[in-house]
């Protein structure tokens, strides 16, 4: 095992809960110690263009593929290790929208006044499920970007009346009930990647890390955090 080391990981919001259960679990074992930044798009573009420091980047394989082709990691040490649920979420004590079928939740999502999804990971399996559905431009006016942080949150706050993302996001947002995942072929998780950065000083200790998060021994760590090995 390497000497003790501080490691630093750049990730986005969507994946944060699973990583805050493994981190205290591999610092136990390792000694290494984790510093996890959660950095929106656009943090990470400014992280990115200034080759700010850091050892180890968490995010969704889309733009996970976009930093590999930029040369922003180490080759070859991309990895899948984690993906989560997408599903919809209302304000505490409202009615639950039947989620039963993909027809169900068309009938719900045209009868709200008012929705919220990111433009992010979650946000792209929503937009694809109501462009699938055929209501893209119904949906239009009514639909509200989030500004990276839970669109459960614009919920509460009584803004919308309903948020897709994420279960791992949406259901530690208070005022909300997380209803259900999108139903049937509507459905798509959410998948991470870990790399280690070009520019890490600690690339040995990251490796260790990656194998760690890629074991099946981080499986109920992850599971904890409410999201599931990939």
């Amino acid at each position: 095992m390497p000497q003790s080391a501080e490691l630093i990981i750049w990730s986005s919001m969507g994946a944060l809960s699973g990583l805050n259960e493994i981190a205290p679990a591999y610092t136990r074992i390792s000694g290494h110690k984790l510093i996890i930044h959660q950095e929106s798009r656009a943090e990470l573009e400014q992280r990115l263009d200034s080759d700010a420091p850091a050892d180890l980047i968490v995010q969704t394989t889309s733009v996970m593929n976009d930093v590999i082709a930029r040369g922003k990691v180490v080759e070859g040490t991309s990895a899948v290790f984690a993906r989560a649920a997408v599903g919809l979420s209302v304000r505490s004590g409202a009615p639950r929208p039947d989620l039963s079928t993909p027809e169900a939740f068309k009938r719900t999502v045209l009868d709200a006044k008012s929705i919220c999804y990111s433009l992010g990971g979650s946000g792209i399996v929503a937009a694809h499920a109501i462009e699938k559905l055929g209501i893209t431009a119904q949906m239009k006016s009514r639909t509200v970007h989030s500004d990276g942080t839970p669109a459960a949150g614009y919920v509460a706050r009584g803004e919308v009346e309903m948020a897709i993302q994420q279960l791992n996001v949406s259901v530690p947002v208070a005022g909300t009930d997380y209803v259900g995942n999108l139903p049937g072929d509507l459905h798509q998780y959410v998948v991470f990647a870990i790399a280690i950065m070009a520019g890490s000083k600690q690339q040995q200790a990251a490796g260790a890390f990656i194998e760690f998060v890629t074991a099946p021994q981080a499986g109920p760590l992850l599971h904890k955090g409410m999201m599931e090995p990939a």
